[in-house]
């Protein structure tokens, strides 16, 4: 436990306490879902982008269309999550964010690592690595485990 002494109290952790973790697993999935409508709408002007780069490069540009939603998410989780906020804007909406065990802040590669391994976990595993929260402490998920991470509540 990381406790400090500050004029003769005790001060813990906010990740110690456990109010910081009610309704954090209802908190992630709606702002997933939340996460998802954003990056759907940001990827509709940049597939125009590339639709017009197709027709001018007679077609080779429309190549791109295969990674076209990969980038626009991997952008916008590296510039959100691994931002300053620690949020992505659907947690934000939630009032959640992901720490890091050891007290530093989240970059921008731990961020789209935490989010890939997230999708690599649901190819294989398919949605059952949510079960894992039922199960850790803190209600952390199998990537969070891995990575050395957790979601908490931002007003506790």
């Amino acid at each position: 436990m990381n406790a400090r002494v500050l004029d003769g109290e005790i001060i813990t952790s906010r990740l110690d306490d456990a109010r910081a973790y009610d309704g954090v697993r209802t908190r992630r999935v709606v702002a997933c879902l939340i996460d998802y409508l954003i990056v759907g709408l940001l990827t509709i002007p940049f597939a125009i982008l590339v639709l017009i780069l197709g027709l001018l490069t007679l077609g080779l540009g429309w190549m791109l269309f295969t990674v076209l939603v990969p980038a626009v998410a991997i952008l916008y989780i590296w510039n959100t999550l691994g931002g300053k906020d620690q949020a992505t804007v659907g947690m934000k909406m939630m009032d959640i964010r992901l720490d890091r065990l050891d007290g530093a802040p989240i970059d921008g590669m731990t961020a789209v690592v935490h989010s890939v391994l997230f999708w690599a976990g649901n190819v294989v595993l398919t949605p059952l690595i949510l079960l894992v929260t039922l199960f850790s402490d803190r209600k952390r998920t199998l990537h969070d485990l891995l990575l050395g991470t957790v979601v908490s509540r931002v007003d506790r």
